[in-house]
């Protein structure tokens, strides 16, 4: 049996001490490292945010900044832990994985994803797929206050200064030069033919996504390549049950806009075109478009009329 004297116990206290402290200060020294900054958080997502944009016209500028806003650049438990970069909680649709964490209650439910990728993808869903929001996606793409301002109009923060928090942080880090078109190439694993074969995916210059129909094209066949409800399209693009679709019309696959570019403020009505013609070329909800140019719905424009878009 070893003996040890008082001097030793005491001389292994505190070699047991410091060697404590050590590990603490490593693993505070490690944290530290692994604790990323918001400009490495915007360079890491930026690809996927203007992907996201590209699918489902959600403005990849107030993506990142709510990445941001809500994960704490991807530093806080929900991202580290269950790659949940938005704060989306579980509610009655969600069947995926699940983490608990206080939050406005006690023990509340979050969402839990494989990867911070389906992440930003069911955030866009999550704005995409609920009535609430749907307003949001007839504002211009490169208006970033105006999603700030409806996110919160909305619902989706109790935060009374959540629209200045996400425009500050947009244009502290200029998080707006991604919502043009030149930043078009980022990561984007989405091939055109998972949409639809038939027809050729374009972009309104306000920044709506569309097809022209082509011979054979339905409004079933559309539906169902763009994973759509034929309900969808036809309320985005303001027609009836009854329309009938003809090859070469114009089909949004996402809600027409309050107001068209800012390049193209005004239109000349040449013979034979309708405030639906107007409304269709520039990606414009009509009722916007009898409301500013003081016109009652159903009338129609004066040849050479100048129409404003917005």
């Amino acid at each position: 049996m070893n003996v040890y004297s008082k001097k030793d116990w005491k001389s292994s206290i505190m070699k047991n001490r410091i060697l404590l402290a050590l590990v603490l200060v490593c693993q505070i020294t490690w944290a530290q490292k692994k604790r990323i900054s918001t400009e490495d958080y915007i360079n890491t997502y930026k690809g996927i945010a203007i992907s996201e944009m590209n699918k489902f016209g959600i403005p990849a500028s107030i993506t990142l900044a709510q990445g941001i806003l809500e994960s704490a650049s991807g530093n806080s438990y929900l991202a580290t832990e269950a790659n949940n970069h938005f704060g989306i909680k579980c509610h009655r649709d969600w069947k995926g994985g699940k983490v608990y964490r206080d939050d406005d209650e006690a023990n509340e439910c979050f969402r839990s994803y494989k990867n911070p990728k389906e992440s930003f993808k069911d955030h866009s869903l999550f704005l995409k797929n609920r009535s609430r929001y749907a307003f949001l996606f007839e504002e211009d793409l490169a208006d970033y206050k105006a999603w700030a301002k409806g996110l919160k109009k909305a619902g989706y923060a109790t935060n009374k200064k959540y629209p200045q928090l996400l425009i500050g942080l947009i244009e502290k880090y200029e998080l707006y030069k991604y919502d043009s078109d030149k930043y078009d190439e980022g990561e984007d694993d989405f091939d055109v033919t998972d949409y639809i074969a038939s027809s050729s995916i374009l972009k309104s210059d306000n920044g709506v996504k569309y097809i022209v129909a082509t011979e054979g094209d339905t409004f079933e066949s559309i539906a169902k390549a763009t994973e759509n409800r034929v309900g969808k399209l036809l309320e985005y693009n303001e027609l009836s049950f009854e329309a009938k679709l003809k090859v070469g019309q114009v089909i949004y696959l996402q809600p027409k806009r309050k107001r068209s570019n800012r390049k193209l403020k005004t239109h000349s009505v040449k013979p034979g075109e309708t405030m639906y013609d107007i409304s269709q070329k520039y990606a414009v909800k009509l009722k916007y478009l009898y409301k500013r140019n003081k016109l009652n719905v159903g009338e129609q424009p004066r040849v050479g009329q100048v129409i404003e878009l917005r």
